[in-house]
């Protein structure tokens, strides 16, 4: 599947644009992290690729259709979308959570039968949360309502994951957990998946693309590694970075240091 969005910008009635000129394309099982500054539009970039938020310019389209023609139960068969993770208000149990993630092949009154149940436990066991089977959704960790989320965007069979933020507001461990399952999900079930991140080591951990906005608005997009340059993160979130590899095993990590308030070294200098 080819997912992509040409000049994309956004802005609220009345207001300039957030951002604009976003440009890029998915078309083979990859990983692409978009990340910027607080405040710099990521989440709001995410809504505006789902059609959730309707762009001010520009538009997304699937396999050369703009997203806007395509019916709303197709749509979310190609798409999955995981937003960020919030503690559960409702007493869901997490294999009915993970459930609704096939509502899109259900219809509007449809119920889900027994083989939608044994796609909704398959995705949990695939990705290691079978044992939740039973328990609230209001009564398990951070970091495992963000796999029930996940494995609910898995049950809709999609092309392409969507993940807001998946990794914030968990341990170290857990951290690892969730971003070892996007890349084994895009390798094993050749899918692509989108990751909005304020971790720019874990973009350079598991990314091939990336996708900065900068505090100007602009989309800097491209591969990984010259995407999030010292000079590009510089750019985007004021602060002056360097970057260090790190070789452990049979691997090569980017350790990324802030080491100084960017505005304040430029007064101080």
């Amino acid at each position: 599947m080819r997912f992509e969005v040409k000049d994309g910008g956004f802005g609220y009635p009345r207001e300039e644009c957030i951002f604009s000129h976003v440009d890029f394309i998915m078309d083979k099982p990859e990983v692409m992290s978009v990340l910027g500054a607080n405040g710099a539009g990521k989440t709001t970039l995410l809504k505006c690729m789902l059609g959730l938020l309707e762009w001010k310019t520009g538009g997304t389209y699937i396999d050369g259709i703009s997203i806007k023609e395509i019916p709303y139960h197709q749509l979310w068969q190609k798409i999955g979308y995981v937003p960020q993770a919030k503690a559960s208000a409702f007493a869901y149990h997490a294999e009915d959570m993970v459930l609704l993630g096939r509502n899109a092949y259900l219809g509007t009154f449809g119920q889900p039968k027994k083989a939608d149940r044994e796609i909704a436990l398959a995705c949990m066991e695939e990705i290691g949360i079978g044992y939740l089977k039973g328990r609230l959704c209001s009564r398990i960790s951070g970091g495992e309502l963000q796999m029930v989320l996940i494995a609910r965007a898995l049950a809709g069979g999609p092309s392409i994951l969507v993940l807001d933020e998946p990794e914030s507001n968990l341990d170290f461990r857990n951290q690892l957990i969730v971003l070892e399952t996007i890349e084994r999900l895009c390798r094993e079930k050749g899918i692509s998946a989108i990751v909005n991140t304020h971790y720019p080591e874990h973009a350079l951990s598991i990314s091939q693309k990336a996708l900065l906005l900068t505090r100007q608005g602009e989309a800097i997009f491209g591969p990984t590694g010259r995407v999030l340059s010292e000079e590009h993160l510089d750019e985007a979130f004021g602060v002056e970075v360097k970057l260090y590899p790190l070789k452990h095993k049979d691997r090569t990590y980017t350790c990324v240091l802030p080491v100084g308030l960017k505005e304040v070294m430029e007064r101080g200098a």
